[in-house]
């Protein structure tokens, strides 16, 4: 019992670590993004945009997580990439990637 025990808690470490190696692609990609937008003259955020990433990943969802912690979940992430990344907006050669 033990050993599944220290097995399962070992499993969560390295899904947690891959958690946060994926929000760190995440904000890279959406640096580039944003330098292409601001190249393009497009706006940084787009309200369309999210709203088909909530509906993709409602789709995608298969549980446990349920619809409400997964609207939480997305809007957390788009939070937090609001306010790693605001600057950026207005100087993009502060990201060293």
């Amino acid at each position: 019992m033990r050993d599944r025990f220290d097995a399962v808690r070992e499993q969560i470490a390295v899904n947690d670590e891959a958690i946060v190696a994926a929000v760190n692609r995440r904000l890279d990609l959406v640096t580039e993004l944003w330098q292409l937008k601001q190249e393009l003259g497009l706006d940084t955020v787009d309200p369309d945009r999210e709203r088909f990433l909530r509906q993709r990943l409602a789709a995608a969802s298969s549980g446990p997580l349920s619809p409400a912690g997964l609207d939480r979940l997305v809007t957390e992430l788009l939070d937090l990439t609001k306010r790693e990344l605001g600057p950026l907006q207005f100087a993009p050669e502060l990201h060293v990637g």
